[in-house]
């Protein structure tokens, strides 16, 4: 467990922005490096907890994007999109934080603490609130304003009209930050208020290019640029034959679906794959990979 202080090292002067209680000191498990730079190219990514499938997938996809490009992926390790997100940017290898409203080592929900475990292992988890304080009233509003601050750009992945994820917008409006949003389906309550700051000047985000132009990066779709793990390289040696289906091309690569599925999902998020409405996946027709071994990732 570190304490950070206003006049030690790794303290953000993103933090000047936040209004309200005064930070004084904030408490954090895992490498604290990580808030070097913020808000640079720092995103959060935050929504419901209650989120669709479609939610997850998308939170999780452009938090897989963000983080390979050199983002940091920040959010609140709540259920749902703050979830997804934090998934993403571990898979991608990247750079994630956890702002709780609880003490930093108290998971919240407590469903979560094998992301819990992985974000202190790997990333950088912070709270204002004292070790081993439990979620109390006002907590969160005060988490989202550290959220809010430390980020460039908020994305908001399904919201309904009283997620928590409009407070965090709201406070980053008034920071002078960027604010971002997913369109959803019009008649979804989840989405209705994540639709409404798209209707109210928000920026659209509809692909992992307008996610990455929030904070100024882009993908380089040279796919040689690119160090791929054995699995990715076989997938895309396979659909260099044509389009397959996932459960083909687990069986052909001697994976399981599970890992083809998600090697599919990196290299789509690069740009370098693409599915069909039958359900296959064919290459995007950008050029040819370079494979690594397991050893050297």
């Amino acid at each position: 467990m570190l304490t950070l202080a206003p006049d030690g090292p790794h303290w953000p002067e993103a933090l000047s922005a936040v209004r309200g209680p005064r930070l004084r000191q904030l408490w954090a498990i895992g490498n604290p490096e990580m808030l070097d730079g913020a808000p640079g190219h720092f995103v959060a990514i935050v929504g419901t907890r209650e989120a669709s499938s479609y939610g997850l997938r998308v939170a999780k996809s452009f938090a897989r994007g963000l983080a390979a490009a050199g983002a940091t992926v920040i959010s609140g390790m709540a259920r749902g999109i703050d979830t997804a997100a934090h998934e993403g940017a571990l898979e991608a290898g990247g750079r994630t934080i956890a702002v709780l409203g609880t003490g930093p080592d108290v998971p919240y929900p407590a469903g979560n603490r094998w992301i819990h475990s992985q974000v202190a292992e790997r990333g950088l988890i912070i709270s204002e609130s004292r070790p081993g304080t439990t979620a109390f009233r006002g907590c969160f509003p005060r988490r989202n304003r550290i959220i809010a601050a430390l980020s460039h750009a908020t994305l908001v992945v399904e919201a309904g009209h009283r997620s928590g994820a409009l407070n965090t917008a709201a406070v980053a409006l008034e920071m002078g930050r960027v604010v971002a949003a997913v369109p959803g389906m019009i008649d979804s309550a989840r989405a209705a208020g994540s639709n409404l700051l798209l209707r109210d000047g928000a920026h659209p985000v509809v692909s992992i290019d307008d996610a990455l132009g929030l904070v100024g990066l882009s993908r380089d779709r040279t796919p040689v640029r690119f160090e791929m793990h054995t699995i990715e390289a076989d997938i895309w040696d396979l659909l260099g034959l044509g389009c397959q289906l996932p459960d083909v091309l687990a069986e052909r690569v001697g994976a399981s679906l599970r890992e083809v599925q998600a090697s599919i999902g990196r290299l789509e998020v690069l740009g370098l794959v693409t599915h069909l409405d039958d359900g296959s996946v064919a290459r995007a027709e950008v050029g040819q990979p370079k494979a690594v071994s397991n050893e050297a990732a």
